[in-house]
């Protein structure tokens, strides 16, 4: 099999923290200024992009960099109580195994990314983690990290699950995959257009593996 670089959403995608983050999000709804997020609420707004969120919510455009920082600082103390989704960990294990250089770009803070992967015995296994304020911006971070590391575009696979995840891998012109486990639903990501929509990780095994034989 050739290896892939492979990118990485962490929440949502490779940690199950949308329950944590949703309680820290009404916590700070007062001092932030939108409104809290009931369940009955949150099954709807998983059905919107990020963009729609966003403006539903009602906070200013401008006070979400801070927002996203006051998150991160507080789920610094939860983030090792966090779980692995079903098949995550045999499947990232599998992919390194390959020879895939793994990679995970995220807004969460790289001390809480560093402290789940130590946590599940898997910080070994990363080749690149980046942090930073990646709302919408996480093309510009692939491109750079692409030229950084004079890797072919061709050879950058992006895993994530939301909308903003695919956006940012079709700017970038690399393989969009798109997990039906994490955040938007299957449904939303599907309009989005993704290279695949997978609903296992070990699907991603799999789209390798038809990667390999298309390239031969």
């Amino acid at each position: 099999m050739n290896p892939k670089v492979i990118i990485f959403d962490f929440d949502g995608t490779i940690a199950d923290s949308l329950e944590v983050l949703v309680n820290i999000s009404n916590r700070l709804a007062v001092q932030f200024g939108y409104k809290q997020t009931s369940i009955d609420e949150l099954a709807q707004i998983q059905n919107l992009t990020s963009r729609e969120i966003i403006k539903q919510s009602g906070i200013s455009i401008f006070k979400v960099p801070f927002l996203v920082k006051k998150v991160k600082a507080e789920l610094s103390s939860e983030v090792k109580s966090l779980s692995l989704f079903p098949g995550m960990k045999e499947a990232l294990i599998e992919l390194h195994g390959l020879g895939n250089k793994l990679v995970i770009i995220s807004s969460n803070s790289k001390p809480n990314i560093v402290a789940f992967l130590e946590h599940n015995n898997l910080a070994e296994i990363f080749y690149y983690i980046y942090s930073g304020s990646t709302i919408f911006g996480k093309d510009k971070v692939i491109n750079r990290f692409i030229r950084q590391e004079n890797i072919d575009v061709d050879d950058v696979i992006y895993v994530g699950d939301e909308t903003r995840d695919i956006e940012s891998a079709k700017k970038s012109k690399v393989i969009a995959i798109a997990v039906s486990w994490g955040f938007n639903t299957k449904e939303v990501l599907a309009k989005q257009q993704p290279d695949f929509l997978i609903e296992q990780p070990s699907e991603l095994i799999d789209i390798l593996k038809k990667q390999e034989v298309t390239a031969g």
